[in-house]
């Protein structure tokens, strides 16, 4: 039997009293858009701390989203989600273009080892995924020094209220198809959607910030209830109409929660769980409190031309004062901004905002001929993604350039740890750079180039997940297995030369901040040594290379053999596997990287005495007793003549506070050789 399609909705289908319900333009709340920018403009300036506003700039922005297309489903007109698609985002991206370009202008300023991750987050920033670069990097929010923060961090949230942007026209697109099927108004339809999400993602939020709140911060899933509340209180609008006393006692019950929310609340490390709801409940309540008429209400405020137009001007006012700020911060070395800077920061930020608007974003919203056909609105789109991403692109690709030709020299140039020998005749050109450009930074972590496969396919998931190998060798001399953590991953490069020399298979298990032992780790270490411990057992290399001692932060007296290693050891020289242990090199409480960007590598404050961050000896010394174990320290090429300096043989020695440079960790290679093949061999 032939399926039964509802009539499309006539003119008897439409319901003009739903349609007025959800009309008319609401001043007072778009006044509470410029209260809520205004106060993480403030906070960011002046606290430090979390307001609340952007979570009430979310609420908002999906209160009149849901107010417009509620109109358009009740009233019968076509939802046009392609062109409303189109439409948004040639609204928001032309402003956000001239403040990312203008940002990426000012990155000249910004320290040289920062300004190519920042780059890509400008590309992020405009393609709307900020938010999950800045989650996927583990950035700290709430860090108190503001001036080491990206200056397109505050795109999170852009980026975030973007992805919804696509998201919620399709469930309005869902309701749109259940009225045209079974002429159920779209309001129950959408509160039963928007209901569900809330419920769902609430609790994916509070969970996730309880275990792991630095993610949970700028994971769109776990922001999407805020969103959803705020259409839900749209949906409910319409119904709701408290008496007038207490209308005036909502609105100013509820702006008083908003302000103090960030002053009585500590709510570092709790966004966006539960804590979110008090300054989204607060702006719900001016919501509802409405437009009293009275003298006294606080919407009177909130309807005031000044703050109406500043309302108008919030998206720009919150594009720039985040930049505005951390290039201050920057340029003038400073932690967070003063009294007196923070009020000019503040008001510039507003006069840009209002000139931004006025030229910027209200002459582009006017603007006809791209309305006139869907492809003139793609047009804009992709000329303002094109524009980020050529500047981007070009001043990346003129970076590499530049490594390529100095790497090409840099075996005269950049001598490194060879310069240490005794037979060392220099012949570097004195105004050659310092290896690695701040620019290569990112390409400084040791890694082998492939996953295992084959006989070197992990059977278990979890080493599968961290097994690499070098590319397949022919009848290797040996077998080579590197099992620790990222401090060995960095002295692979040291290692890597010799291996291809001597036509050894190299696979390497590295866990981040794991030491090879089976007791005193934590339990994801343990686990992880466990199973890495059984694929060395089956596979049965020739050599097993590990750290053998661990320090603790700029104390050398507390270093230490790693925790549970020695039994690991006999247990793995019993099958005939050598282990070779690496004494572990120094940790240090500052970036030696940023400290010769900041002061040059001659100064007294980028060098730490070895006796201070190491201990006399090597503790795992003791450790020669057990049969067909070796021992190897180079921290003579890390820290020579008893010092630990930044830059050795022009070739920077730290990547950061405890992570050697890939290039100069290759360059010890040749003074380490014959310690290093004794060791693995002999």
């Amino acid at each position: 039997m032939p399926e039964t399609i509802a009539p499309r909705p006539t003119a008897t289908d439409v319901r003009p009293d739903v349609v007025s319900r959800y009309s008319g333009f609401r001043k007072e709340v778009q006044g509470l858009r410029a209260v809520a920018v205004l106060l993480v403009v403030i906070y960011h300036v002046f606290l430090g701390r979390v307001s609340g506003g952007v979570d009430i700039f979310l609420l908002i922005s999906a209160f009149f989203m849901t107010l417009s297309f509620v109109r358009k489903i009740e009233s019968g007109r076509p939802l046009a989600i392609g062109r409303y698609w189109l439409h948004t985002f040639k609204r928001l991206l032309p402003l956000a273009t001239v403040v990312i370009l203008v940002t990426v202008g000012l990155l000249t300023e910004f320290p040289e080892s920062s300004v190519a991750q920042f780059r890509w987050e400008a590309l992020a920033s405009v393609f709307y995924v900020e938010n999950w670069a800045l989650a996927s990097a583990s950035v700290d929010y709430y860090a108190a020094d503001h001036s080491t923060a990206s200056p397109f961090q505050h795109f999170w949230s852009l980026s975030v209220q973007g992805q919804v942007f696509l998201l919620w026209p399709l469930i309005f697109g869902f309701a749109w198809w259940v009225r045209r099927r079974t002429r159920i108004s779209s309001v129950p339809v959408l509160a039963v959607c928007f209901g569900l999400i809330f419920a769902a993602s609430i609790a994916y939020s509070v969970v996730t910030t309880e275990t792991q709140q630095a993610f949970a911060y700028f994971d769109t899933r776990a922001r999407l209830w805020e969103f959803a509340l705020g259409s839900l209180i749209a949906l409910a609008i319409p119904y709701l109409n408290p008496p007038r006393t207490v209308r005036i006692i909502l609105g100013w019950v509820g702006i008083v929660s908003m302000v103090s929310v960030g002053v009585l609340v500590d709510v570092q490390g709790a966004f966006p769980g539960w804590i979110a709801l008090w300054p989204l409940l607060s702006a719900a309540a001016i919501i509802v409190a409405g437009n009293t008429g009275s003298p006294f209400g606080f919407d009177r405020f909130l309807s005031w031309w000044p703050v109406v137009k500043l309302g108008d001007a919030a998206y720009a006012l919150y594009l720039v004062h985040w930049p505005l700020l951390i290039t201050y911060l920057v340029m003038m070395d400073r932690p967070w901004a003063g009294p007196r800077s923070g009020v000019a920061i503040v008001i510039v930020s507003i006069i840009l905002a209002l000139v931004l608007t006025a030229f910027v974003e209200d002459p582009m919203k006017a603007w006809k001929w791209p309305e006139k056909a869907k492809r003139r609105l793609a047009l804009v789109i992709v000329a303002c993604l094109a524009l980020v991403s050529t500047a981007v692109l070009s001043w990346t690709a003129v970076d590499a350039y530049r490594t390529s030709q100095l790497e090409a020299e840099a075996e005269r140039n950049n001598p490194g740890a060879m310069s240490l020998m005794s037979d060392y005749q220099p012949a570097a050109d004195p105004d050659a750079p310092t290896l690695p450009l701040a620019s290569d930074l990112g390409n400084q972590w040791v890694g082998l180039p492939e996953e295992c496969t084959d006989e070197f396919a992990a059977d278990n998931a979890t080493v599968q997940d961290f097994c690499r190998q070098t590319e397949k060798v022919e009848n290797p001399t040996k077998t080579v297995v590197v099992v620790g953590n990222s401090h060995l991953e960095q002295y692979m490069g040291a290692v890597l030369p010799m291996a291809e020399d001597e036509n050894w298979q190299m696979v390497s298990l590295l866990q981040p901040g794991c030491g090879l032992g089976l007791e005193g780790q934590s339990d994801v270490c343990r686990e992880g040594n466990q199973a890495a411990l059984d694929y060395v057992e089956k596979l049965k290399p020739d050599v097993v290379l590990t750290t053998s001692t661990r320090g603790e932060l700029m104390d050398g007296s507390q270093e230490k053999i790693i925790s549970g290693l020695p039994a690991v050891i006999e247990d793995l020289t019993e099958e005939g596997i050598r282990v070779v242990g690496f004494r572990d090199h120094a940790r240090l409480d500052y970036n030696p990287y940023m400290c010769v960007e900041s002061n040059g590598p001659d100064d007294p404050s980028c060098t730490v005495p070895a006796s201070q961050v190491l201990a006399p000896s090597n503790p795992a010394q003791e450790l020669e007793a057990i049969e067909n174990y070796r021992n190897v320290d180079l921290n003579d090429l890390i820290c020579p003549d008893g010092q630990c300096r930044p830059v050795i043989g022009n070739v920077h020695v730290w990547l950061d506070s405890h992570h050697l440079t890939w290039d100069y960790t290759e360059t010890m290679s040749v003074p380490a050789y014959d310690r290093l093949y004794n060791a693995i061999t002999q």
